[in-house]
């Protein structure tokens, strides 16, 4: 008997798919619209500095670029913080995921100082609050005690369906509400996994030159789960 041959695979072009950062874009549900009302009520804040804290993939970096198009701030490298000050002026100023790595407590103290003095504001985002940030120099902890800090919890089942549902349509690709149903019960609570298993999904159903089914999605998960998730499946 002749060896099984597998049916040709269709390798499909990297039309590199963007994620949209709009506001129309943004899906909001009971873990994100404290975050969301905020930024959409600048610049009536409550405090010039404000502090959006959540875990990895919960829609921080969203809500922030979100907030730059908005109010047209600058964004500032944490790592690079004193390059920026002289330079800015009135602007407001971004920092994403300023506690990733090293705290520049000098650059961020001085940073403060000049956007409360030019009447601006300045977004900061970051995993932790910032009583978590080990924050050595009492002035800018003093500083940091004055900000406001909203918290983003992980995705509930609402906001991550309606993700996953957005960045399937993002790639003009229709899936069954069944199949994102198993997976907002099957993946991780994060908005950045859900963004992996999509474009997993969707370069596999390419390949194969099948629709996007529940058989798919489990087999998809179960390598992701297995550590296969950057091999083929």
């Amino acid at each position: 008997m002749p060896d099984k041959i597998d049916p040709p695979r269709q390798l499909p072009l990297d039309l590199g798919h963007g994620t949209g950062y709009s506001r129309d874009e943004l899906v909001v549900s009971s873990t994100n619209s404290q975050a969301a009302a905020l930024v959409d009520r600048w610049p009536d804040w409550p405090s010039p500095v404000v502090v959006l804290a959540g875990p990895a993939g919960s829609g921080k970096t969203h809500l922030a670029s979100i907030w730059r198009t908005r109010a047209g701030a600058v964004k500032v490298e944490a790592g690079r913080i004193g390059d920026c000050i002289e330079t800015l002026g009135a602007r407001p100023a971004l920092i994403d995921d300023i506690d990733a790595g090293p705290l520049d407590e000098h650059g961020l103290f001085h940073l403060i100082n000049a956007v409360r003095g030019a009447g601006s504001t300045l977004l900061l985002t970051a995993r932790r609050f910032p009583s978590a940030w080990g924050v050595g120099l009492p002035d800018l902890a003093s500083r940091l005690k004055a900000a406001a800090t909203v918290e983003i919890h992980e995705p509930d089942d609402l906001l991550l369906a309606g993700v996953i549902t957005k960045l399937f349509a993002d790639r003009q690709v229709e899936v069954e509400p069944h199949v994102v149903q198993y997976l907002v019960r099957r993946i991780e609570r994060s908005l950045a996994t859900a963004m992996r298993v999509v474009e997993r999904l969707d370069r596999t159903a390419l390949e194969r030159k099948t629709p996007i089914t529940r058989a798919l999605a489990a087999e998809t998960v179960s390598a992701m789960d297995e550590g296969q998730g950057e091999f083929e499946i």
